[in-house]
């Protein structure tokens, strides 16, 4: 089984999160960041996530945020397949697009587990 596959059930939980974070945008991103760190290792997902974020950037009326994300979903589709993503970056317009940042222990847990698995 890919990574992809492996990691999905993880990332769609984080996304499932973001959705019923209700009327608090800021839990709301901090789960899209989440799912982006946990899917950017894999195309679909990583632009997938990307997407999701711009959506949330479009409902909280954030010009900012949908800029950079229209810049990250092209470097997500072109960049990713060659492993140009910088481990851990959260994916927000916050920070910038080359920024590796650490990874939460929890999430690279499920990352090993799902990177040993698909091998």
């Amino acid at each position: 089984m890919s990574f992809r596959k492996r990691i999905q059930p993880a990332f769609d939980r984080e996304l499932s999160a973001a959705a019923v974070a209700g009327s608090d945008p800021k839990s709301q991103f901090s789960h899209l960041e989440r799912a982006h760190v946990l899917g950017q290792s894999s195309t679909v997902l990583h632009t997938y996530a990307h997407l999701e974020m711009a959506r949330w950037a479009m409902r909280q009326r954030d010009i900012r945020e949908f800029g950079g994300q229209c810049l990250r979903i092209v470097g997500a589709v072109t960049k990713t397949a060659f492993g140009w993503v910088p481990v851990g970056n959260t994916g927000g317009a916050n920070v910038s697009p080359f920024k590796p940042l650490p990874l939460p222990l929890d999430l690279a847990e499920e990352i090993q587990a799902a990177r040993l698995a698909s091998k």
